[in-house]
């Protein structure tokens, strides 16, 4: 049974409420935690960005360096830490491209089969219904499902 809403239903019309159906509120539960996971994946790229930042600055330390009259210093950097792999055998980008081909990808699929296969299961629906039962329901565009909803 698919969860996608057809074209004459609005995506939570005829789904159990995800507030109380136990395998919408864990379709919304995987959802949540996919956001954990998203929050990951976007501090992992802080670090690639951060980590790659330090490296191209070493340019500017080794030239100051090798103008001081440091060679010692400069083959110190150069032997211990310039273009050196954060993990055996990995740069950041390799780690990050890792990560997304294989565990983000998958957290994505997989949530996006539970969300496809449980009624109630969509994204935010959990919200959604928070929606509709807190909004004054005389404004339409306060209480409308998230795919009707204006955006501002």
């Amino acid at each position: 049974m698919s969860a996608s809403p057809t074209a004459d239903q609005s995506p939570t019309e005829n789904a159990p409420d995800p507030l109380s159906d136990p395998a919408a509120e864990a379709a919304g539960k995987l959802g949540e935690a996919l956001e954990y996971v998203e929050r990951a994946r976007g501090q992992l790229y802080e670090f690639h960005h951060h980590i790659g930042h330090a490296d191209l600055m070493l340019d500017e330390v080794l030239e100051g360096l090798e103008k001081g009259g440091h060679t010692d210093l400069v083959a110190l950097i150069r032997e211990r830490v310039y273009g050196r792999d954060v993990l055996q055998g990995r740069w950041t980008y390799q780690v990050v491209d890792e990560f997304d081909d294989n565990y983000y990808a998958a957290w994505k699929d997989v949530t996006a089969t539970v969300r496809d296969k449980v009624p109630g299961g969509g994204r935010h629906e959990h919200e959604a219904a928070l929606k509709r039962r807190r909004s004054p329901l005389s404004d339409p565009a306060l209480s409308a499902p998230p795919s009707e909803s204006r955006t501002t």
